[in-house]
């Protein structure tokens, strides 16, 4: 039976990472003390849940949840300390502190640690999430006990309805593009200089094509801007939608 720790102090641990190549020693306190913490753990770095939704939603969030008053946004893996910078580089994700709990200490004192042996894992973090405010946890999200990896409420849209319901979320900008489209690099730096963070999709690659850019757009010309789901259109459509805002 998974523990729920709410009003609990987190596991008094001390984490080996790494930084400029050698080793940091980070305590719970550094972590934790005087401060609100948002924790997400998963099965382990660079598998699909956790690379493709789990982690980069909170990277995506991280602007909105320090408007509403969180201090730091911790990942934590049963991982060492060399795995979890390689998919922090490989993910972008400068938003994030990833914490390797290697031992799996950590996750065993928050009543976390199950086996994985039928996937060759051995011990690793059952997935959830938490805000833990200055080394107590207020509230935690701990995914349903069913067989696999179940991702249904330890989500980051979850914890920020939990911190602020009414809480502006940012667009989800997404963009086609192809090299060398100057009107794709105009409407780039129109994002840009608006302050919008944005997803490049660029055809010719990992294979990307103008019938991908087709089947999704109904256009054949690039660039072509989604919002929050709904086409915009090429640069010139970009610059009109911007300007009205």
């Amino acid at each position: 039976m998974l523990q729920n720790k709410e009003g609990s102090q987190v596991p008094q641990v001390t984490f080996r990472t790494r930084k400029d190549n050698e080793w940091l020693d980070v305590t719970t306190d550094d972590l934790f003390k005087g401060k609100k913490v948002i924790v997400f753990a998963l099965p382990g770095a660079f598998t699909p849940t956790c690379s493709t939704t789990h982690l980069p939603r909170y990277n995506e969030l991280a602007p909105v949840f320090v408007e509403n008053g969180v201090d730091d946004i911790v990942c934590l893996s049963v991982n060492d300390g060399f795995v979890m910078n390689a998919w922090q580089e490989d993910q972008h994700a400068e938003n994030i502190t990833f914490i390797p709990d290697g031992n799996g200490d950590f996750s065993e004192g928050m009543g976390m640690l199950v086996g994985k042996d039928d996937l060759g894992f051995g011990k690793r973090s059952w997935r959830y999430s938490m805000l833990v405010n200055d080394g107590v946890v207020e509230k935690m999200f701990i995914e349903p006990e069913k067989p696999g990896d179940p991702f249904e409420v330890s989500d980051a849209d979850t914890i920020l309805d939990y911190i602020n319901p009414n809480a502006v979320q940012p667009a989800r900008i997404s963009m086609f593009t192809k090299p060398g489209c100057p009107h794709c690099t105009r409407a780039k730096k129109a994002l840009q200089d608006k302050g919008y963070k944005y997803e490049v999709i660029e055809l010719g690659h990992n294979g990307l094509s103008y019938s991908s850019l087709a089947a999704v757009s109904g256009q054949g010309t690039t660039p072509q801007v989604f919002v929050d789901g709904e086409r915009i259109g090429g640069a010139d459509e970009l610059e009109a939608w911007l300007g009205a805002k």
